[in-house]
């Protein structure tokens, strides 16, 4: 099967309309096509031989440099972190930090930065990942610990309202406040889907302990986000207080799917109940503290994780760092370290390896020397591949399925 093939078994399961918007936006750039198939780059790292032996842990699986971000936590404090964790599986520690420095040769050349400052970046990535790994211990970025960027982004976040949220995603008819089909994130959802929905949350409200109390339904849109995850199931809630006079609360509910890492780490997973359990679970451990109301549903048998709608969640935007060294570099060392403490955080839990065995494996120099090489090798696959989509969508098998191209 060629790679063009996996991609549209791949995504067989998403819905069609969608998919056209996920191809076109991986149409972009080699980047946002890298982060549209993370499972096209396990398929190339489980061939690849050179790939150093690392210790067993949990990781999020799909780290790259726009799956950082700023977001409020369950203790109404905000945070700097690792933010997706669809793919989290327990699985050889490196993975996580090849999965991130191949994105960083990536995004840069998609973006037209210096090969000299992603090699810079990559270096650092491995040397601030490693150091953290040796020190032992886990360490957390909020306003008063974030420096440069960062910084900026927890101070807007702290500033943010869920009145400029609402303001952004819904609008006034008559007299009642809905969410809106202007925005182009949004979608209307069939009559009878809605109804069934709103009935879904409604008991999910009364039933489930990390459910927000003394609210009800008031309207659900389907709602479009990321990349790699357009075409699954995901609706916005819009739920108003029962107690509080106009005070409203927006809950994302995302349709969980199988990591794409299983087919390539035989070890048999911890038995959790579904995939949706699987990612708050691991999110819960790497996480210093977890997103606001992190929870999960079950819908007509299909596993979804609940979470309320941050007011800001800013990921970083590289294209605009271009001749910004110095924040750049803050933000790369920044990345590495959350990367390793995520890992010392989640030490020992279902068979994970110790933190004694992490911080061995920190001190040792030979992945660290090995670790480039490999990334610009697997990075060069993926532009390959990207080549091949992009011929596919103008010219083969998923011309049709592309629109405006």
């Amino acid at each position: 099967m060629s790679n063009v093939e996996e991609i549209i078994a791949f995504n067989k399961n998403r819905f069609p309309e969608v998919l056209k918007l996920k191809y076109q936006a991986m149409l972009e750039n080699g980047f946002r096509f890298y982060r549209g198939t993370c499972h096209l780059f396990y398929k190339h790292l489980s061939q690849e031989k050179a790939m150093p032996a690392s210790p067993v842990g949990w990781i999020c699986g799909d780290l790259h440099l726009e799956n950082f971000g700023s977001y409020r936590g369950n203790n109404k404090m905000v945070y700097f972190d690792l933010n997706d964790f669809d793919e989290a599986i327990k699985a050889p520690v490196l993975w996580e930090v090849i999965r991130l420095i191949t994105s960083i040769f990536i995004a840069f050349q998609s973006f037209e930065i210096e090969s000299e400052q992603a090699m810079n970046m990559v270096l650092l990535f491995i040397k601030s990942y490693s150091t953290t790994l040796c020190s032992g211990k886990a360490v957390d970025l909020d306003p008063r610990t974030s420096k440069g960027i960062v910084c900026d982004f927890l101070k807007r976040a702290e500033q943010s309202s869920y009145d400029d949220l609402l303001k952004k995603r819904t609008y006034e008819k008559k007299g009642k406040l809905v969410l809106d089909l202007q925005d182009e994130r949004h979608f209307e959802v069939n009559k009878d889907l809605k109804k069934e929905l709103k009935q879904h949350i409604t008991t999910w409200l009364e039933e489930n302990d990390e459910s927000p109390y003394n609210y009800k339904v008031k309207d659900v849109v389907y709602r479009l986000a990321g990349t790699g995850s357009l075409g699954q199931k995901r609706y916005l809630f819009l739920l108003k207080s029962i107690n509080t006079k106009d005070s409203y609360l927006l809950i994302d509910m995302k349709q969980a799917f199988d990591s794409s890492l299983t087919p390539y780490f035989k070890k048999v997973q911890p038995a959790f109940e579904d995939n949706a359990n699987r990612i708050i679970t691991i999110q819960k451990r790497m996480q210093h503290v977890s997103a606001s109301l992190l929870s999960t549903s079950r819908f007509k048998n299909e596993d979804y994780v609940m979470q309320e709608l941050q007011p800001v969640k800013d990921t970083i935007d590289f294209k605009i760092l271009k001749n910004d060294y110095r924040n750049m570099y803050q933000v790369i060392d920044d990345m590495a370290i959350l990367t390793a403490s995520a890992q010392l955080r989640s030490t020992g839990m279902d068979g994970s390896a110790t933190k004694d065995e992490l911080m061995a494996f920190g001190r040792q120099e030979k992945w660290k020397l090995i670790l480039p090489e490999i990334a610009i090798k697997l990075a060069s696959k993926v532009f390959t591949d990207y080549h091949h989509f992009e011929d596919a969508c103008r010219n083969g098998p998923l011309k049709d399925s592309i629109l405006g191209v």
